[in-house]
């Protein structure tokens, strides 16, 4: 399984690692921290260092209750952070976390090289035409509802097979709009319960007969740190649990604040596999 990033193939027979850099004053962990350009390249070089293969940098929190941003804002704070990197780290794998065809377009033409939708395409139905337009690797989101209210009452017939249902509807989707590399995201935490994350960690493997690289974002968040009643500062060591049963479970790729023990989780569970 591949990922064609500019002409080259980024290889996912061994999973890999998206380093979260968060350029928003109110995200749930990180908000605030990388304030400076000076602040920003440190993070992305020290991510880079320990083992990230991919930069995903979000502009908008998608927190439930975060403050929403204009297109222009939003634009201002991110498309001058990618020129930024880009330009100091060569070859530098970017994603850009946005649900806005518009932030969609301008990201890549400034250096960016993949598009991750919270919404997969709901929330801007032009995104699968841009997407397919632009010719990369899109990760289509399972949200229920947006941000402001999918934690107040998510309901399911059946959470795995409902979630399946909905991302192979959008496959088809991506694939008939010319997308060709598409990366699926079950969504934890977006629209889901406590129990309901479990459940979909849980049956994570259910979700290769899509046919396409699971990405999995569990990192600290509040199914790790409300269950264990600690603070999201507090769940590193829950989050290379779960990160341990997402790989041990199908994932292709992990997406986390905390790259060097994420990259050990990675090498100790594949080691494991290889030699098992």
């Amino acid at each position: 399984m591949t990922l064609n990033i500019n002409g080259i193939l980024l290889d996912l027979s061994k999973p890999k690692i998206m380093g979260i850099l968060n350029i928003t004053p109110d995200s749930f962990y990180d908000g605030g921290v990388y304030n400076s350009d000076n602040k920003i390249l440190n993070q992305v070089e020290k991510m880079l260092l320990e083992g990230a293969d991919i930069i995903d940098i979000g502009g908008y929190s998608s927190r439930p209750g975060a403050k929403e941003l204009t297109i222009k804002q939003e634009t201002n704070r991110i498309i001058p952070i990618i020129e930024l990197i880009v330009k100091k780290f060569e070859n530098v794998i970017i994603s850009v976390d946005t649900f806005r065809s518009e932030i969609a377009k301008k990201a890549i033409k400034s250096g960016a090289s993949i598009i991750n939708d919270i919404s997969g395409g709901e929330i801007d139905n032009n995104m699968y035409k841009v997407v397919g337009e632009l010719k990369v690797p899109y990760v289509i989101m399972h949200m229920k509802g947006v941000p402001k209210d999918m934690q107040n009452n998510p309901k399911y017939d059946d959470i795995v097979n409902d979630i399946v249902r909905n991302l192979s509807y959008k496959i088809d989707l991506a694939k008939k709009a010319g997308i060709l590399d598409i990366i699926i995201d079950p969504g934890f935490g977006f629209g889901k319960t406590l129990e309901q994350n479990f459940k979909i960690l849980e049956n994570l493997s259910f979700f290769k007969q899509l046919e396409q690289p699971i990405m999995v974002g569990v990192s600290r968040k509040s199914m790790i740190y409300k269950l264990l009643e600690i603070s999201p500062k507090d769940a590193l060591n829950g989050t290379t649990c779960l990160n341990s049963i997402s790989l041990n479970n199908g994932a292709n790729i992990i997406r986390v604040h905390d790259v060097k023990e994420a990259k050990e989780v990675v090498n100790l569970i594949s080691f494991m596999k290889e030699n098992s």
